[in-house]
């Protein structure tokens, strides 16, 4: 997209559309290719361990950076959430554990 577009009135609009319109191509496509795939059982239990592993790799690098209190959040958020099966549940967990770590000076 040349630069001058997004400097006009509507370059945050252009620059949305654009986005969008690749968005959708990168969904589309996934579902065309994946379509004319065969899933086994190796496939489908990857499939299913990606979503975890996409959560992994974006909050993990967010909690080092944080310290001992965010590392306390997910301890509590996945003991919460292995006792109670409730995600509001776990994120209040976590969302506590950092407070009191935060106000005990960790």
């Amino acid at each position: 997209m040349p630069e001058f577009a997004l400097t006009t009135p509507y370059g945050t609009l252009i620059a949305l559309v654009a986005m969008a319109g690749v968005t959708y191509l990168c969904r589309a496509s996934g579902v065309i290719f994946m379509n004319r795939i065969a899933i086994g059982p190796r496939l489908a239990r990857a499939l299913r361990a990606l979503p975890g592993s996409i959560v992994i790799a974006t909050i993990l690098p967010i909690a080092a950076q944080a310290g001992s209190p965010a590392f306390l959040g997910i301890a509590a958020a996945i003991g919460a959430m292995i006792a109670t099966r409730m995600e509001v549940a776990a994120i209040a967990a976590g969302l506590v554990a950092i407070a009191l770590a935060r106000a005990l000076g960790l």
